[in-house]
């Protein structure tokens, strides 16, 4: 995939909040999630791609490094302020 990842300048203010707060849930470089049935290790802080936001990671079963976005009810649920 070619994403490219904004610098923290070029992001919105709210943009910007959005990734901090998915940070603070833990969606942040060397951290472990999981999501889609899958365990990764984030090896990227949040950043936008395309209309939604990802990480980039790496799959627990490849060992490979893939860009992961970040599913619509997590992001629902930063943008509305329900979560740190």
């Amino acid at each position: 995939m070619n994403s490219e990842i904004l610098a923290p300048s070029q992001l919105s203010p709210e943009m910007h909040q959005i990734c901090d707060k998915l940070k603070a849930m833990g969606y942040a470089q060397s951290r472990r999630i999981r999501i889609y049935g899958e365990e990764f290790e984030v090896i990227s802080n949040p950043f936008p791609d395309g209309n939604g936001i990802a990480v980039r990671a790496i799959a627990k079963r490849e060992l490979t490094e893939r860009i992961v976005r970040l599913p619509l009810p997590v992001l629902q649920t930063v943008s509305r302020g329900k979560a740190a």
